[in-house]
């Protein structure tokens, strides 16, 4: 198996996608945290995060995966890529939450677009993986049901599990073996477009109440984002239920809320199923406890 998984890393490698080891049969980084960062190595000058680390060197990658079947991550930034991720519903799910292979289809069509022709894999849970290059000079970074429920992107700040790897349940393999296509005009369009300001711009209270909740909310996801590994679902969690009050007061949408808290985990490091359960849990604590509307 460990062959099989150099083998698959390699060949990434060569399409000029840059790699780093996962934990054997699991999608988490297998690299060392900052906290217990031995300061040696490719560390020599200070800690270096994944996305750092992630190399096309063959040689590397050979020393990398010599010994143990690691998985395989791309980190899409470097790869100048932006992987569209369709997941499937929980199994605890309604039957009537459509798959995000279905919304994007959905989406598609509204957009007056096929759906495109590109590499694709299919995920360990079912889900698939849309590989498409990114738009010369453009600097996208992770979003989380921007195109739709259950579908979430990567790129700059984000990795997908490349195929090859495998889970305990299931492998990761390609289903589409066309090269990557370019990023279409009208995704790049709803990607770029920041939503979160707008948000902001729509809450109906008092300017200074806008403002003070738009600070809370770049504090709080900064906070997130730099929390060290090990303590960055519970931060994740406490950012949350700091930020509930404003949605029960009416500051701020909880859209707003949920975008900039599941792209601040996800730049931490938490995967994308993780940083939504932990949102949805501390929000919703948070709005509980806070069920009065703040005057202005």
């Amino acid at each position: 198996m460990s062959t099989h998984l150099l083998t698959a890393a390699l060949d990434a490698a060569e399409r000029g996608w840059h790699v780093f080891p996962l934990r054997p049969a699991d999608k988490r980084p297998a690299l060392h945290g900052e906290s217990v960062c031995p300061l040696i190595g490719d560390c020599a000058g200070g800690h270096r995060k994944w996305e750092d680390r992630a190399t096309i060197d063959p040689d590397r990658i050979r020393r990398a995966w010599a010994d143990r079947p690691f998985n395989i991550g791309i980190a899409t930034g470097p790869s100048g890529l932006v992987v569209v991720d369709l997941d499937v519903p929980k199994q605890m799910s309604s039957t009537d939450t459509p798959s995000g292979v279905t919304t994007f289809g959905a989406l598609c069509e509204r957009a007056g677009q096929p759906v495109p022709a590109t590499y694709r894999t299919r995920t360990a849970s079912g889900g698939h993986h849309l590989y498409f290059t990114a738009p010369p000079g453009a600097r996208l970074t992770n979003s989380a049901g921007r195109l739709g429920k259950l579908i979430d992107t990567r790129a700059h700040g984000g990795y997908v599990v490349a195929a090859g790897s495998f889970t305990a349940t299931s492998p990761y393999t390609v289903t589409d073996p066309t090269p990557p296509a370019p990023l279409p005009d009208w995704l790049y369009a709803l990607l770029a477009h920041r939503q979160s300001p707008r948000g902001l711009m729509a809450v109906p209270l008092s300017p200074k109440a806008s403002r003070y909740a738009a600070a809370a909310l770049r504090a709080e996801t900064a906070t997130v984002r730099a929390a060290h590994e090990g303590e960055r679902d519970c931060t994740l969690l406490s950012a949350a239920r700091a930020l509930g009050r404003f949605i029960a007061w009416g500051d701020l949408p909880r859209s707003v809320v949920e975008e900039a808290l599941q792209e601040a985990g996800e730049s931490a490091g938490l995967s994308s199923r993780q940083c939504r359960s932990t949102v949805r849990s501390g929000l919703n604590w948070s709005i509980a406890r806070n069920p009065q509307r703040r005057t202005a």
